[in-house]
């Protein structure tokens, strides 16, 4: 990823603000108790593309080890696989697979999205694989090199962000599909609650690198010459309320258009008032019907 040109479109893309290292490294140690590695030795850059693309640049993909301590500190008592089992986009992708359909899903953590789809033929990819003593569908840490044109659909439900590379990664997958094929992404949505939280570590580098938008799903269809048939902008699940309740009451929220992150203590102070309070929220409130959307989600047709 070059900085300043845009990971899809190769646009020049304007600088938001620049982050310290040092500042990521300290929210993380803070609110998660692990080390994120890497980050990059210079500054920062938050970046927002003409399509509607934030990004950070440089990027630097999170490691096995920041991955294995970060999800032992959210698996607690089974809570990450628990929350893992229901995801936003699964009900829409779901009613777009046919009987018989070959699946793939990269980045499936333990496969849960094979329950949704019995009729269909899945398999998950995920580099991780081996943890998941009990996987729910079959998954394996084969690279995606080994599945060229023999799906017929491809999927990644928020793994995009993850990666530095957001056009090379969705040009494999689409690498992965039979003629007429279909490519389901999904990923968290800026501006949302998520992006409301001011210094939430959880949504920057080394674990998101970038945050997307509906006009930022069609840009990358449109570079790949795909034909979009669906997007959809996705509510948290009630499996999931804590990021919506802590993004409703912020005392501060980060303005849609930046700054997110900066070394304020009243800042620090929000995003500890807004942990308590989304907890005891998600423990004792039901997900608003009306809950905003945190979700983008996007079906697209190779030709």
């Amino acid at each position: 990823m070059t900085p300043g040109l845009c990971p899809i479109t190769g646009e020049a893309a304007a600088l938001v603000q620049e982050v310290s290292p040092a500042l990521l490294r300290g929210l993380w140690r803070r609110t998660f108790g692990v080390e994120p590695t890497p980050l990059p030795a210079t500054r920062i850059g938050i970046w927002r593309a003409p399509c509607g693309l934030v990004f950070f640049a440089p990027a630097m993909e999170g490691d096995a080890a920041f991955y294995a301590a970060l999800y032992r500190r959210l698996d607690r008592g089974g809570r990450l696989r628990r929350a893992g089992r229901d995801r936003a986009e699964y009900p829409h992708a779901a009613a777009r697979i046919a009987p018989g359909d070959s699946v793939l899903e990269v980045g499936a953590g333990a496969g849960a999205f094979a329950r949704l789809i019995p009729q269909a033929r899945y398999l998950g990819l995920d580099p991780n694989a081996a943890v998941y003593a009990a996987p729910e569908g079959a998954v394996s840490a084969e690279p995606i090199a080994a599945h060229r044109g023999v799906h017929d659909v491809a999927c990644a439900f928020q793994v995009i962000e993850h990666v530095a590379d957001p056009l090379g990664f969705a040009r494999e997958m689409l690498r992965c599909l039979r003629p007429g094929g279909l490519l389901m992404l999904g990923a968290p949505l800026w501006p949302s609650a998520m992006t409301a939280i001011p210094d939430f570590a959880f949504n920057a580098p080394p674990h998101h690198l970038s945050w997307w938008s509906e006009p930022a799903m069609r840009a990358l269809a449109a570079r790949l010459g795909l034909t979009v048939e669906e997007i959809r902008l996705l509510p948290p699940v009630p499996a999931q309320p804590l990021i919506h309740w802590m993004g409703r009451l912020a005392p501060i929220k980060a303005a849609p258009g930046g700054p997110w992150f900066a070394a304020r203590r009243a800042w620090y102070a929000s995003l500890a008032a807004a942990y308590g309070l989304g907890r005891a929220a998600a423990a004792l409130l039901p997900l608003p019907r009306d809950a905003a959307p945190m979700f983008v989600f996007m079906v697209a047709r190779k030709p």
